[in-house]
């Protein structure tokens, strides 16, 4: 019988290793040798550090993809100011030490102002079909069969 210690450390040494699958993982968390509540306990643990590491995760996520909006955001600005220059003093192409800059016509963008103004041989019609979930899942829980569909038991542990 291991102590908590160990127990710790086996745990610890689990949670470190991705490249184990899930049979893999439920074949080695059996082996290990300890009360029930303990690894309980240990994988109670483990949830919650997953959590924390997910949040942690999600804030980076959402301050990265906030500063790539920023960024873009200035670029966007400082290419228009360049050009705007450019045109201002009527040059076409210019060289300076380390950049060759040169004001283009691309693309015009197409600007709806109101969709609502715009005569019909402009607007497409979009018809999207999709299940009714919660038609299905009345009908189901209701015992009535829908082919194509069954209902899934979703059990789950909340961890305080």
């Amino acid at each position: 019988m291991s102590n908590l210690f160990e127990l710790n450390d086996q745990f610890r040494e689990l949670s470190q290793r991705d490249d184990l699958d899930p049979t893999v993982m439920k074949d080695t968390l059996d082996a290990i040798d300890d009360t029930r509540k303990d690894k309980l306990e240990n994988l109670a643990t483990w949830a919650d550090q997953l959590k924390s590491e997910i949040d942690f995760m999600t804030d980076k996520k959402k301050s990265w993809e906030e500063g790539i909006t920023y960024r873009k955001n200035k670029l966007t600005w400082i290419k228009k100011y360049i050009t705007d220059v450019l045109d201002d003093a009527g040059i076409k192409k210019i060289a300076t030490e380390n950049h060759l800059l040169s004001a283009r016509n691309f693309k015009a963008s197409t600007i709806i102002d109101s969709d609502k103004k715009l005569p019909d041989k402009f607007k497409i019609t979009e018809t999207t079909t999709k299940p009714d979930k919660q038609a299905i899942y009345q009908a189901l829980k209701a015992g009535e069969e829908v082919p194509g569909a069954h209902l899934k038991v979703n059990r789950n542990t909340v961890i305080k």
